[in-house]
């Protein structure tokens, strides 16, 4: 209790290196007291005197970008999709906690970059709603759960899988380093963010022991890369001149670099996408490369997002496009039912 009480302490006052000099503590310990603290919060809510408590967990919630967690099921899950094991039910309870492990680990760096960015968000017509940066949350909670979250995401994935907690740790020193710092690098920022999505396909296979081919390796993080460029380039459009003062990198792009790139990642998505579908194995039935059938699902796709990008003025947030554009959703789920029928049914 006294080491949790240190923590809370240091915590509170964002001393980050006293944190680390309390006793390491034993995870039933951890998770008891926390079971603790949880009780007694629901237990004063008909009292109603932990309404401010609530907004603060509501708020932090938001923060944490609940709409983006589906990245981590699209990019986590297809390891186990295309290696024809989805029905394996243990490793499929193994690919969902690795997914619930990686959508905390990006919930912390998503506080970071909040924390990061106060001002330029303040500056943004949507991020200003923020709870950062629309003071619904203050700083010191913030960071505090940031502090709190990353060693507890950690810790949990390493009693789950030693290679998986090392990979977390990589993805999170990647993407602070990037809130940080390489976020005001032109090009090395779309790069950044985009092998941000290798590391969950990597962590999907890694959890099932399964090796995955290069070319979907390189597939994935042409269309992570292709969605970036796009989310840049609408934002350089619909803020204008005012662009820069929400991201400095943005002194150094402009429309038709951003059009160029997504021209070369669009066609070599495709390519590489049509390679990997030929030589991957579990796609080949009776000597028929079956996976060229669900090509023109993917390219439906690449070419809608791109309407939406040049003719609705859309992709700024591609959460937003794959909940709301159900032409979109229609090519998903038409893939999705081709990639079934062709790895677990003929």
């Amino acid at each position: 209790m006294k080491a949790i009480l240190a923590w809370a302490r240091a915590v509170a006052d964002c001393e980050i290196a006293a944190i680390y000099r309390c006793p390491t503590l034993a995870v039933n310990e951890v998770l008891l007291e926390l079971w603790r603290i949880i009780t007694r919060l629901l237990a004063k809510l008909d009292e109603g005197s932990a309404e401010s408590d609530l907004q603060t967990i509501s708020s932090l919630i938001e923060t944490m970008r609940p709409r983006q967690w589906t990245k981590n099921v699209l990019f986590v899950f297809p390891a186990i999709v295309f290696s024809g094991q989805l029905f394996e039910w243990h490793l499929l309870g193994r690919v969902i906690v690795c997914c619930i492990l990686l959508i905390l680990g990006s919930g912390c760096v998503y506080i970071i970059n909040d924390l990061a960015d106060i001002e330029a968000d303040r500056a943004h017509p949507v991020k200003r709603q923020r709870p950062i940066a629309a003071g619904r949350l203050s700083p010191r909670s913030a960071k505090a759960a940031a502090i709190v979250l990353a060693p507890l995401v950690f810790v949990a994935s390493y009693y789950f899988d030693a290679s998986l907690a090392l990979l977390i740790a990589v993805y999170l020193l990647v993407q602070i380093t990037y809130s940080f710092y390489i976020k005001h690098i032109v090009i090395l920022d779309v790069l950044l963010v985009a092998a941000g999505f290798v590391l969950r396909l990597l962590a999907g296979g890694l959890i099932i022991d399964v090796s995955l081919s290069p070319w979907l390796y390189a597939s994935a993080g042409l269309l992570a890369l292709f969605l970036v460029i796009g989310k840049r380039r609408q934002d350089l459009a619909s803020l204008g001149h005012g662009a820069a003062a929400t991201r400095r990198a943005f002194d150094q792009y402009n429309l038709p670099l951003l059009d160029d790139m997504l021209r070369v990642v669009t066609s070599a998505t495709v390519i590489t996408y049509i390679i990997y579908t030929v030589e991957s194995p579990t796609m080949v039935h009776d000597g028929q490369h079956l996976g060229l059938l669900t090509v023109p699902f993917v390219i439906y796709g690449l070419f809608r997002y791109l309407y939406l990008i040049h003719v609705e003025e859309l992709g700024g947030a591609p959460d937003e496009v794959l909940f709301n554009d159900r032409p979109l959703q229609a090519a998903i789920v038409l893939a999705a039912l081709a990639y079934v029928i062709i790895l677990y049914v003929l």
